[in-house]
């Protein structure tokens, strides 16, 4: 028997198993009402620019076959990286942990990725590069005779 597009099946199991974390932090979220810290938004960062880069790769790859749902889902990618800079944003305006100023044994610029606080915006700034490419024209063309 043929399966359809809306069988669970194994197509995407790793997609699937982070829906299924990300619902299942959600729940748990909801009823416990902790506010969020430095550390659980730079992990909800991370999965929003992983859902950035992979709605970009399906976006183009989905355009040239069926170019509406290839606008749709670049709208969605410039939507998700809106909501990642608002997480970024968010980040910045917490307090930073003070048992991780403190803690003499936690050096995170021993980190080989470099500390947190400079990952979050690492990843930031690098999907804002692809956004930018993106959906920011660029001028192949002469220059006009007002321009600088």
């Amino acid at each position: 028997m043929a399966s359809s597009l809306t069988d669970s099946g194994d197509a995407h199991p790793y997609l699937r198993a982070a829906t299924a974390g990300v619902r299942h932090h959600a729940r748990q979220s909801a009823t416990t009402g902790t506010p969020a810290d430095r550390a659980h938004l730079d992990v909800l960062h991370g999965h929003l620019t992983g859902l950035h880069l992979l709605l970009d790769q399906l976006a183009e790859a989905t355009r040239p076959a069926h170019p509406a749902a290839g606008r749709h889902l670049a709208a969605a990618h410039l939507r998700l990286w809106q909501a990642s800079a608002g997480v970024h944003d968010a980040f910045h305006t917490l307090p930073a942990t003070p048992k991780a100023d403190a803690d003499p044994v936690c050096r995170p610029e021993a980190l080989p990725e470099g500390p947190p606080v400079l990952t979050i915006c690492q990843r930031h700034l690098a999907s804002g590069h692809s956004i930018r490419r993106k959906t920011t024209p660029s001028d192949h063309g002469p220059r006009s005779a007002g321009t600088v």
